[in-house]
């Protein structure tokens, strides 16, 4: 099995001598269990399905490690209150064989990322994980760790208006339309209720589908507790029309929120694209491609 790609000059060797190695050390009950590499174009883990039932999952970069006692934590404690299935961790492995962080096994969800494979149902989706996420902001905070994103949007700051400009060169972008909808975030109202939960990376390759129908929400590695304007990023990265209305009204966005929302997709667009553009990450520049799009369009 080759070892993962690298999207990062300062990311981990992780390859399936490693993983086998470190289940055989840590936990012998699964040693002789196949062990098969998952495709992903996330940036934080290396995954590995175990046997039918289980998967483990090890962060690729240095400072990584914090995301798997994070999941391990806070998971049990969130998903007997959302309505749809998320990582059940099993297992917590520590350091050897030259890998020096924690990594995790999991239960196997069954499904395929819908990036992969979109979701066809696309208004059940919508009410699914519009649902998922009130769900998950009526959760008690207490003790959650803060999350950065989306950070203080009433900020456009000077790399994401030069990123614009770079993108409006190259042709990928509106700048001027981008632009004013980065100026009209200065102007939207802050968030001034309590913190909630968030997962705040609800990509596409985030979300798993079995046979074109929403069936779970995977990778927590950004789940903390702050403003819910990132849970809105499905409505421009997966969901348009009618579908992306019900996702909002399953979701209970406010009109301030649903607004910081829709900037909030720019910004996260520009970045991803003039970052991972040039075959970096051809599936987040994608990604980033229609969250700019679908938000200068709406606006």
């Amino acid at each position: 099995m080759p070892s993962t790609t690298k999207m990062h000059a300062d990311e981990l060797d992780i390859d399936a001598a490693l993983v086998g190695g470190l289940i055989a050390d840590q936990f012998p009950q699964w040693g002789e269990l196949p062990l098969t590499r998952v495709e992903s174009a996330g940036t934080d883990n290396a995954t590995y399905r175990l046997g039918d039932d289980l998967v483990v999952r090890l962060p690729r970069l240095p400072g990584g490690g914090h995301q798997v006692d994070f999941e391990h934590r806070w998971l049990p404690r969130l998903a007997p209150h959302l309505p749809l299935a998320v990582p059940e961790p099993l297992a917590k492995g520590g350091p050897g064989r030259g890998y020096a962080l924690p990594w995790g096994v999991y239960r196997w969800l069954e499904g395929h990322n819908a990036y992969d494979s979109p979701i066809t149902e696309l208004t059940d989706a919508a009410v699914e994980l519009g649902r998922f996420v009130a769900a998950l902001r009526t959760v008690d905070v207490t003790g959650g760790p803060a999350s950065y994103r989306p950070g203080p949007l009433h900020v456009c700051d000077d790399g994401t208006r030069s990123a614009i400009q770079d993108l409006g060169a190259a042709g990928l972008l509106d700048a001027a339309r981008a632009t004013a909808l980065a100026d009209e975030a200065l102007r939207l109202p802050r968030w001034d209720r309590a913190p909630v939960w968030l997962h705040a990376d609800l990509l596409p390759g985030n979300l798993l589908a079995v046979d074109g129908r929403l069936t779970a929400v995977i990778d927590f590695g950004c789940l903390g507790v702050g403003e819910p304007t990132a849970d809105t990023l499905p409505a421009w990265t997966v969901f348009s029309g009618e579908s992306r209305r019900l996702f909002r009204e399953a979701a209970e966005f406010d009109d301030a929120t649903w607004e910081r929302g829709r900037a909030w997709a720019l910004f996260w667009g520009v970045g991803a694209v003039h970052y991972y553009r040039g075959g970096r990450n051809p599936v987040l520049t994608a990604v980033g491609t229609r969250a700019i799009e679908e938000a200068l369009a709406d606006y």
